[in-house]
C-alpha cells in the first residue's frame, strides 16, 4: 500500500446464516425500524434491509453494532457521507 491510498477509516460486516448481522465503525444510526436500518459507518453510509430486524447490541465507544433479523440486503451508499455518533449518544445519555 502506498501513502496515496492509506485507510482513512475502519469498516467490517460480519452476516451469520441471514439471522446475525455484526458492525464495527459505525458512527451513526439514522433510523431503524423492522425493515429497515439506516447507519453511517467510517466508510460511508449503510443501508441494512429486512424484516423483523432488531438492534440488540451497540457500543458508542468501540462503534460496534448487532443486528438480527431476516437480513435481506445490505446496501452501501456514498463514501463521503459519515456522521458522529449524534443519535447514538442522545439515545444512551
Amino acid at each position: 500500500m502506498t501513502a496515496n491510498n492509506s485507510i482513512q477509516g475502519s469498516h467490517n460486516a460480519i452476516l451469520e446464516n441471514r439471522r446475525k448481522l455484526e458492525l464495527s465503525g459505525v458512527t451513526d444510526v439514522d433510523s431503524f425500524n423492522e425493515e429497515e436500518i439506516r447507519l453511517f459507518t467510517q466508510l460511508g453510509e449503510l443501508t441494512v434491509k429486512g424484516k423483523n430486524l432488531h438492534i440488540n447490541e451497540i457500543s458508542v465507544e468501540t462503534g460496534d453494532v448487532c443486528v438480527e433479523g431476516d437480513v435481506w440486503a445490505l446496501v452501501y451508499g456514498e463514501k463521503d457521507r459519515r456522521k458522529k455518533l449524534s443519535l447514538i449518544r442522545k439515545i444512551f445519555k
